[in-house]
């Protein structure tokens, strides 16, 4: 049988660098030339059909060779490779990721002397994810063209877009490079798609602190909260990006209103260097909270927090009362096979004193009178928003066994995941209602709490997330979320 022609850019030899700076201009030239190059020869495909020839480019990537330990602070979690030996990581859309690169392989460089050294790895790029970044290329359906894609192109693979590294599953095959970053380019690129699909705002407009919630209620006083700090030029807020991608920079700027809405539509205050608030809509349910997290986590954010409603279960609390959790009982079941129920989901200290601080200066409580708002304790993750209706013996027991404090639908999930990514994470709710004890949540009953807590409640969670904003990295990414055999890139 006769083999099939490849053709493939030129590029660049595989180079050493000591400069992160420079290291990443390669990286991102290497990167335009193979998606150029295959969005060049994709239009071309399309005019004149297969041609018998198969068209290749492949991610580039960085990577670092050490014979030593490095010898770096004990409580720095990031930075440098775990033992001696060559590590690598595939790398995409290396100019939306310009910063974080330079991070990271600055630490690199510094902690163990050595170069970084940037080339072409030997994963394809995969057609749909080198022009994804282009609007004016569309990839057709299934039959659409002359000829299979496939047959040309390389096309995205899930059996090698996994969490294995993150998961602690994967085992490096003999002869390869260890992994250096906890994502590989193609599963960047897969959850890249995934959020502009569910969010209608491009990833570039995502920023290093995210907020959840679950209620429109809190979209509405985010937005008026932006207008407030655009209007003021010593806020630090630069733009506010609505649904759509629809982008002010003025306080009255016109926001045009998306026909149809996401399923998790994201809004995006922004500051220099990705350094703003992001908001999602998650709506209810753990599998909204672990698909957004699941594709946010690729971003490598600082700190994502909760900041949604749940229900009370402590008859001395009332409705609108905070609760700060400090543990979860996970019954949301949709990360089960991803992190057993058995791993310990810890608290963690920075996100947990930012948000009580945060709630201490909005209520302008503090000590002891802060207790008869906020309740810390336990948080119950459900997957049965209408568990109410079913047999109360079974969750009413074990609520109380766990000595839960609240009940929702989302905040273990997020907890869980970002224990998972490696991504600090916090919940605060507010209660809404308290069906164990006769206040369900109904139209009548919820409207003036809507009108009162929202806004108090979200700006709390924009408080704290500032405050972590101001903290250095090697302080907010603790140890807490690394594991023994770590990745250098956070």
């Amino acid at each position: 049988m006769e083999q099939q022609t490849v053709r493939t850019p030129e590029m660049p030899a595989a180079e050493d660098f000591m400069d992160p700076a420079a290291a990443v201009e390669r990286l991102i030239e290497l990167y335009e030339i193979a998606t150029g190059f295959l969005q060049r020869e994709f239009q071309q495909a399309l005019a004149q059909g297969n041609t018998g020839t198969r068209i290749r480019a492949f991610y580039p990537e960085v990577r670092i060779s050490t014979t030593t330990y490095s010898h770096v602070d004990s409580r720095l979690a990031f930075g440098h490779v775990p033992d001696p030996g060559t590590y690598a990581a595939t790398i995409t859309r290396p100019r939306m990721f310009a910063n974080y690169l330079r991070q990271q392989i600055g630490l690199l460089i510094g902690n163990h002397g050595v170069p970084v050294r940037v080339g072409v790895s030997g994963t394809p790029m995969p057609l749909h994810f080198a022009v994804a970044s282009d609007d004016e290329v569309t990839i057709p359906q299934s039959g659409a063209a002359s000829f299979p894609l496939r047959d040309v192109f390389d096309v995205p693979d899930l059996t090698t877009t996994n969490d294995d590294i993150v998961n602690g599953t994967y085992t490096t095959p003999p002869g390869e490079a260890m992994p250096l970053a906890p994502f590989t380019a193609q599963r960047v690129d897969y959850s890249l798609a995934r959020l502009a699909h569910y969010t209608a705002t491009d990833p570039e407009h995502f920023q290093n602190h995210v907020l959840f919630t679950n209620y429109q209620f809190y979209v509405s006083e985010f937005e008026a909260y932006a207008r407030r700090m655009l209007a003021d030029p010593d806020s630090g807020y630069t733009s506010f990006v609505s649904t759509g991608n629809a982008e002010i920079t003025e306080p009255l700027g016109d926001l045009p209103r998306t026909s149809k809405m996401p399923q998790m539509p994201a809004y995006h205050l922004k500051r220099p260097n990705s350094a703003g608030v992001t908001l999602v809509n998650i709506g209810v349910g753990p599998s909204n909270a672990k698909t957004a997290t699941d594709h946010i986590a690729v971003l490598r954010p600082h700190a994502w927090v909760m900041v949604g409603h749940c229900a009370g279960l402590r008859n001395t609390q009332s409705l609108g009362d905070f609760v700060l959790a400090h543990a979860y009982l996970r019954e949301d079941k949709v990360l089960d096979d991803d992190l057993p129920v058995w791993v310990p989901i810890p608290a963690l200290a920075e996100i947990q004193v930012a948000l009580e601080q945060a709630v201490a200066e909005v209520t302008e409580l503090e000590g002891y009178d802060l207790k008869r708002i906020m309740r810390t304790g336990t948080v119950a993750t459900l997957d049965n928003r209408n568990w109410e209706l079913r047999d109360q013996k079974g969750p009413v027991q074990r609520l109380s066994q766990s000595r839960a404090v609240a009940l929702d639908m989302e905040s273990a999930t997020i907890a869980a995941n970002g224990f998972r990514f490696r991504v600090p994470y916090g919940t605060l709710l507010c209660i809404s209602d308290k069906p164990l004890h006769g206040e369900l949540k109904l139209p009548g009953m919820a409207s003036d709490f809507y009108k009162t807590q929202v806004a108090r409640h979200l700006l709390i969670g924009i408080r704290a997330m500032e405050t972590l904003r101001d903290m250095p990295l090697e302080r907010i990414h603790s140890r807490k979320l690394r594991s023994f055999d770590e990745t250098a890139f956070l």
